[in-house]
């Protein structure tokens, strides 16, 4: 069954082929245009986390450096456009679906994008330094107006990269829905494998570009790439943007548990007695308003609730590669043989494991997924990348206290004199390579659970899911941030590192994780069964399922019938 029709599906795509045309030019005229299709989406969605990355790459510099933001106050304003942006396409989605056409909301976030894009440079162009003849200055922002600006130009961009992830580029925009477990994992590598490479561009590219004599121009980079990206969409906006089916929601399966909490809780309660799940109470054979369909598909997905839940503080740690490491490697000596390294590109270390390990993980694959005997779950990798951004954190900590015991020096960054350490960057080098080691097992094995293990209807509900809770994991790093800086009255998050422990907010986030890891350990065994229970069981209770069941039984005993010789001569007589 198609999951998927493209926006400009008429009925005259159903005709049949005129006299006279061949089949085989239909059907290469189609795989020309998939192909087309394919390779248009990877490239807007490249472009978007082009621009996306171009904005994440120096904007603490930006912060600390040009508004005058404290430290923890500019690692906050990062983590939540993380945040934000992973939070909007789910909203976008949503609005898509029930308020606004397709189409139209694509244009809408095509604008927004561009508007957050350009604004950017409003903020980051040296206006002082542009003169219309030697004595008079053009024009001026005051802190406050670039502050506003700035914030606008955010909150704009992550409401246009929500749009064009959720209409231009879904996960459902790839074909994935015939693929077997072995298939997805082998895609979620390599996709990841690609933004990864991707990424690994721009913090080289443009973070030098921001840091440079031409640094503000960085900010004009993103919006290039918008064009771009605008442009590939225009070419094949018709054959590109699909509408998914809409079988289900998020409004559906928050409806099937806020009934089910209801009749759970209310006055209908002890007419449920028989009910093995409470889920269940949402049932209309128990009172509920919704179908078995319905109420069984959200159980598959509760199931995978614990799943997400452990990726929040997870995703936390990796938040510390744009704010906290961010912020180490800020104030650690970046001079190398008399070139000054860009602060952000110390985080193309994170990736080069990512690059590395992918290849490896998968003839690891090939070889585990060929063994049918084995019960292979990918949780395995699941906990070994916990462990590892846990000890990556814990690495931050002692490279912190390793840090201090250097002597400090001046450096200039963005034409701004520090006060950092004389210890070298690349002695950081060790926790980078820990997290991205972290994100090569974690967010592909991930993906492919959240993805597998629930009904066709729904895979997108859950991608979904697994989204908000990274999103989550964002605002918990920036609240963690917010609580250790007020509750310590700075010293867990100084804005001078050298005069703070930030350290002791590395140890705690550290044995926080490890505690997250052991939790993850100990139920990741329900994810080797629920695969089997969904296979073999849960397929086998839905409606349409038993229906399926019922006609091929029917259809088997006929043909028994049929070939059977003594039911034949007993017909003939």
């Amino acid at each position: 069954m198609q999951e998927k029709q493209p926006l400009n599906y008429t009925a005259g795509n159903e005709r049949r082929l005129l006299p006279g045309r061949s089949n085989h030019a239909g059907n290469l005229s189609q795989s020309e245009k998939k192909l087309q299709e394919a390779i248009c989406v990877l490239l807007v969605e490249l472009c978007e986390r082009f621009t996306f990355f171009g904005i994440v790459c120096n904007m603490i510099l930006f912060c600390t450096v040009k508004l005058g933001y404290r430290n923890y106050q500019a690692a906050i304003v990062n983590m939540c456009f993380v945040g934000t942006s992973m939070l909007t396409p789910v909203l976008v989605g949503w609005l898509a679906e029930y308020l606004v056409g397709r189409i139209k909301l694509v244009c809408i976030s095509m604008f927004l994008h561009f508007l957050g894009t350009a604004l950017l440079p409003v903020v980051a162009f040296p206006f002082e330094d542009i003169y219309i003849d030697r004595r008079h200055i053009l024009h001026t922002l005051t802190k406050r107006e670039q502050k506003i600006v700035f914030y606008f130009a955010l909150l704009t961009a992550s409401l246009g990269i929500g749009g064009i992830r959720a209409i231009v580029c879904p996960l459902s925009a790839y074909n994935l829905e015939d693929c077997g477990p072995k298939e997805l994992l082998s895609f979620f590598n390599w996709f990841y494998w690609l933004i990864n490479l991707n990424s690994a561009v721009v913090f080289v590219s443009i973070s030098y570009i921001q840091q440079s004599v031409a640094r503000n121009l960085g900010f004009l980079i993103p919006f290039v790439s918008m064009l771009m990206a605008m442009i590939t969409i225009h070419m094949v906006r018709g054959e590109m943007i699909y509408k998914p089916k809409t079988e289900s929601s998020l409004l559906t399966t928050f409806g099937v548990i806020a009934s089910a909490l209801k009749m759970f809780c209310g006055r209908y309660r002890y007419f449920s007695g028989g009910v093995t799940n409470w889920l269940d109470h949402a049932k209309e054979n128990y009172g509920g308003r919704y179908s078995e369909t319905q109420v069984e598909s959200t159980k598959s997905l509760a199931r995978l609730f614990p799943l997400f839940a452990f990726q929040i503080l997870y995703r936390t740690c990796i938040m510390q590669i744009p704010s906290g490491y961010y912020l180490q490697t800020m104030n650690s000596n970046l001079n190398f043989s008399g070139f000054v390294l860009p602060v952000a590109a110390m985080n193309v270390i994170s990736i080069v494991p990512l690059l590395i390990l992918v290849p490896i993980l998968e003839c690891i694959n090939l070889h585990l997924f060929s063994s049918k005997d084995t019960g292979y779950s990918p949780t395995i990798y699941i906990v070994v990348g916990q462990l590892s951004a846990a000890l990556s954190v814990m690495v931050a900590g002692f490279s912190e206290i390793h840090r201090k015991h250097f002597p400090q020096v001046e450096q200039t960054l963005s034409e701004e004199v520090l006060l950092v350490s004389s210890m070298p960057c690349f002695h950081l080098a060790p926790q980078y390579i820990l997290l991205g080691v972290a994100e090569a097992l974690v967010t592909p094995s991930c993906s492919l659970l959240s993805f597998w293990l629930v009904p066709e209807r729904i895979r997108g509900i859950s991608m979904h899911f697994l989204t908000l809770f990274n999103g989550a994991g964002c605002f918990m790093g920036a609240f963690f941030v917010q609580t250790a800086h007020a509750g310590t009255q700075g010293n867990w998050f100084p804005h001078l590192l050298h005069e703070g422990k930030l350290e002791r907010f590395f140890f705690f986030l550290a044995s926080l994780m490890m505690v997250n890891t052991l939790g993850f350990w100990a139920i990741a065994h329900r994810y080797n069964s629920l695969k089997q229970e969904y296979t073999n069981e849960f397929r086998g209770s839905l409606p349409e399922e038993r229906l399926l069941k019922h006609e091929k039984a029917i259809k088997d005993y006929d043909s028994i019938l049929e070939s059977s010789p003594i039911l034949s001569s007993m017909e003939k007589t």
